[in-house]
Parts: C-alpha cells; structure tokens; sequence
C-alpha cells in the first residue's frame, strides 16, 4: 500500500520548517505510524541535525549519485522515525542527480505510512523538484505578510505541478497585533490553517540539545500544537494532559511520584 507522501515548503528560510518537520514525523511515530523523513534540500541539508543524527556514512546524496542503494540510507530515528539524510559535505553535494529523488519516491512510498518530505525554501530548481515528488503540500510559515506572500507563490506552484495543498502551519506565533489574522492569511492563501504553533522558548532548548521537542517537553505549547496536527493527519482522537498543578509538582519533586 502506498504511503501518503506530504512535501512541506516554504516561500522563504527561516519559517522554522525543518523543526517543525522533525517534530511532526516523531509525533506521528508516537502515534504508531509507519513514518519516513526525507531531506529534500540537496543543497543546504540540516534535518539530521535537528534530529541529534550527526556523521551519517551514508545519504540520499550517495543514493542519487548511484553509489549507494536506498535501504542503506534509511536509518532509524527518535520514537521509531525512520530518516532518510541528506549529505554534509560539498562533494555530496556535486554528485548527486536531483532528477533521481522522483523515481526514488516511487520506492519510498511503499515503505510506510507517512512519507515526509523537507524540501528547500525558496523557489530554486531544488525547491521545484520537491514539490514535484509530493503528492500533497503543507506550507510552513509565519503570521507576517512578506512570509504569507512567499507562501503563496509556492503554493501556487505546487498546484501547477498537480500537487495538492492540504493547507498551511503557522509557525512561531506570537498573537501581537501586527500578525495577520487566521481568518487574513485562509482568506490570502485560500486553504485552512491546519495549525497555530506558539513561539515557544522550548524549541531553541531542544534544538540545542538535539532532541526533537515532541520528546524533550511534550507538554510545552509548540510539542502541544503539533501532537494535534499529528493526530488530525493520522485520523485519531488525542487529547492534550492536563497541565500539573503546582503543588503537584512540589509532591512529585518531594515523594517521586509517589501518592
């Protein structure tokens, strides 16, 4: 059975995709499914890093230069995720044949539930050829106009290229004024909002560490907002723990948990 191949963009850098990838795939391995990160940035590969996968021998880059075959490039991640790495190095860089990624996805999509795919920001060839090798887009990006217009020319594209958008995640939101609304950005971009996800201090904390959020501090607002659309994308009801009281904490600090 084929998996659902999803290609998560963004018109411009910085949006936080990369994270919010990371996290989304590690939330729906929580959740049980068969789940497959790619890292479709050719050029600028950074998904292994987010993920504490560093010094990976062998990469989609080694796979797309016919010196190596796909299942040696497949490694296992956090809570289960499987991860298939982009190369580091400059020289992976020159020798693989981004024409390739589409004939590889055929076989990638057979091989889980979710197939995740971090393409480039921007609209380069590299970014292009991501959106080609997804059978749906989720764009990532930020509540701020010039990061809503970017988005919607690579939506636009995508739709160009057959690819479905299934909607947009809003990312490090902070509720200021100057954000456009939820009601704006649908309005602009003509698909739903599938999430809001917090500016949230954990993320940098966890980014640090090298674990995704989703593990570090699943009950911070970002890990919260992205259980959620974890849950929505698998077709499952999951609802968020109770926050500790106080007092609760004092008695887990004191017993260990113990009543």
């Amino acid at each position: 059975m084929e998996g659902r191949s999803i290609v998560f963009a963004s018109g411009k850098g910085g949006t936080g995709k990369t994270t919010t990838v990371a996290n989304l795939g590690v939330a729906l391995a929580q959740f049980g499914k068969e789940v497959i990160l790619l890292d479709a940035d050719l050029t600028m590969a950074n998904l292994s890093l987010v993920l504490g996968m560093e010094d990976i021998p062998v990469t989609l880059h080694d796979v797309l230069a016919r010196e190596a075959d796909l299942k040696d490039a497949i490694y296992e991640g956090p809570a289960g995720v499987k991860v298939i790495p982009g190369g580091l190095s400059l020289e992976k860089v020159k020798k693989a044949k981004p024409e390739r990624l589409r004939e590889l996805m055929r076989e990638i999509s057979q091989l889980a539930d979710f197939i995740l795919i971090d393409a480039p920001a921007g609209l380069e060839m590299t970014s292009v050829t991501a959106l080609l090798i997804g059978k749906e887009l989720i764009v990532v990006t930020n509540p701020e106009i010039s990061a809503i217009t970017d988005s919607l020319k690579t939506k636009l594209i995508a739709e160009k290229l057959g690819t479905l958008p299934l909607g947009v995640i809003l990312n490090r939101v902070t509720n200021e004024k100057t954000e456009l609304t939820r009601d704006e950005i649908e309005a602009i971009l003509e698909v739903p909002v599938l999430a809001m996800i917090p500016e949230d201090p954990e993320v940098k904390r966890a980014s640090a560490y090298g674990v995704p959020l989703v593990i570090k501090n699943p009950t911070s607002p970002a890990a919260i907002a992205i259980k959620q659309l974890a849950a929505k994308l698998a077709g499952i009801k999951w609802q968020p723990p109770e926050p500790e009281s106080p007092i609760k904490r004092v008695f887990k600090a004191i017993f260990g948990g113990k009543r």
